[in-house]
């Protein structure tokens, strides 16, 4: 087989002093005389590749200096530790092959604006950045499947293709099907509880779709969900299975992809605190902080701090280019270019945070008891703990259906949202589901649903009914908590937004 002559960049380690080839594709060139020094990437990783004058035909020599980023080749030579080496280790160059030409590739080195970066999404996701957000994205779906699976769920496919809303009628996508209107599903949690009658515990885990009109850095029209539903367990027994779970996830990204996390700048610190037991409050004491006085300090303390940071970034941007002007050599120009524009970038996004510090300041302060929590009011309780927050019994009124209304006070449901720190917001939504078939029927009618529409899913409630709950996970949203991604999109491979559904 082909790909048995070659040996993958990551498993340089286990070759040292040996000749070996590697194939794959031309990230950096940097010549220095009668030197070049390649950094190879093959999708495992990334290898400086160091050519030296005489070692291959002066012919082959030039041919590879002119190559252009992203061209493809082989490249043979001896395996050899250089802890200053990405990965630990370099190729001493024997021969090289070249396979395929790279001319004017439009992602340079330099700093590119998001707009630009998504219309050529299919050649960005070679970038350093989004191949170690998708190596650890990778990580989270391998170990959600195996917490499921070593814990006794049992998974089950559940539709796409639904005639009845999950999440409210107003984000549903309409489908012609063969001349019947239907929905794309926005959650598979419905038919999931029927499976859960059926195994006791049973997860499902696949693509959801919601027909929001928000463009926000937190939404996607299509995105990924697991789901668990669980026979014979209350509000207390879902939250520790979810803060078990995420547990296990970041604890398995640590293990995995430390690397990836250090090359992206990610905050390790923060994700070794994520330990049982999590935060827990509930919706009252939730609004009860909001609107505090400890909350308008904490924003107004922020706000000092954003313009600092905004102070500190002018004058590292003065700084860089005053050293571009004594810049000799074409690369260090290309780097101080990229860190100026990144740094632009940073001072961009501050500026939008300073604008809308008051007004998440405002929007607390006059919260009232009864609404459901919005992005900013879960921003600012998620910054003001280390750890993710549990947030309970919402109002009945701001909630779906099928969530159980606790009877120890009519107005709330025994639900969650589980709020990942540092200000990113809602990554799981759960509750107990309601499981007496009369007050079942009330809330469909209640929420102006017709109740012969969810027959199936009140047979449950008929024949055998149980206490039983469940929630879900956005896989993107998690991932840009793990990452520290600051956009969703960043963190599936061809994101669907409502502006975007091209590439």
């Amino acid at each position: 087989m082909l790909e048995k002559q070659f040996t993958k960049i990551d498993n340089l380690k286990n070759h040292i002093g040996t000749e070996v080839t590697l194939a794959g594709w031309l990230y950096r060139n940097r010549p220095s005389g009668k030197v070049q020094f390649l950094i190879l990437r093959d999708g495992s990783g990334l290898c400086q590749c160091v050519i030296e004058s005489g070692k291959i035909s002066e012919a082959l020599f030039e041919a590879v200096k002119s190559l252009g980023q992203e061209a493809s080749l082989t490249i043979t030579g001896i395996v050899r530790e250089e802890p200053r080496s990405p990965g630990g280790h370099e190729l001493a160059v024997t021969s090289v092959k070249i396979i395929g030409e790279s001319k004017d590739y439009p992602i340079t080195p330099k700093e590119h604006g998001v707009d630009f970066l998504m219309k050529n999404r299919h050649l960005h996701l070679r970038s350093q950045l989004e191949w170690c957000i998708g190596k650890i994205r990778h990580t989270i779906i391998n170990s959600v499947r195996t917490f499921f699976n070593d814990n006794g769920f049992t998974l089950v496919d559940t539709p796409i293709f639904t005639t009845i809303a999950g999440e409210g009628e107003q984000t549903l996508f309409e489908v012609d099907y063969f001349g019947r209107t239907l929905h794309l599903a926005q959650t598979g949690q419905l038919y999931l509880e029927s499976a859960a009658m059926s195994y006791g515990k049973a997860y499902c885990f696949g693509p959801t779709f919601r027909a929001e009109k928000s463009k926000t850095r937190r939404h996607l029209t299509e995105f990924w969900m697991v789901e668990p539903e669980v026979a014979y367990i209350d509000l207390h027994g879902l939250l520790e299975l979810g803060e078990n779970f995420v547990s296990f996830v970041v604890e398995q990204v640590l293990k995995n992809n430390r690397t990836q996390l250090e090359e992206i700048g990610a905050d390790i610190a923060a994700l070794e605190k994520i330990k049982p037991p999590f935060n827990r409050l509930t919706y009252t004491e939730a609004v009860d902080i909001l609107t505090s006085k400890a909350a308008a300090d904490f924003l107004a303390n922020q706000l000092e701090s954003f313009k600092s940071e905004k102070a500190a970034i002018i004058n590292k941007i003065a700084a860089l280019e005053a050293e571009n002007a004594n810049a000799k050599k074409q690369w260090q120009i290309n780097k101080i270019a990229a860190d100026i524009n990144e740094l632009k970038n940073q001072a961009d996004e501050l500026d939008v945070k300073i604008e809308n510090n008051p007004k998440h300041a405002q929007l607390a302060a006059n919260f009232k008891w009864g609404k459901d929590l919005g992005g900013s009011d879960e921003t600012i309780i998620s910054l003001m703990h280390e750890k993710p927050v549990f947030v309970t019994h919402y109002p009945k009124a701001a909630k779906a259906f099928y969530m159980k209304t606790d009877r120890t006070n009519d107005n709330v449901v025994e639900n969650f949202d589980l709020l990942a720190p540092q200000g990113f917001g809602e990554i799981i939504g759960g509750s107990v589901r309601e499981d007496d078939y009369d007050m079942l029927v009330h809330r469909v009618k209640e929420e102006g649903y017709a109740p012969e529409s969810y027959s199936w899913y009140l047979d449950l409630r008929k024949y055998g009914t149980v206490p039983h709950g469940g929630f879900g996970l956005g896989i993107e949203r998690t991932v840009a908590w793990i990452t520290g991604s600051k956009h969703i999109r960043q963190c599936i491979a061809f994101p669907r937004m409502m502006d975007k559904v091209e590439i």
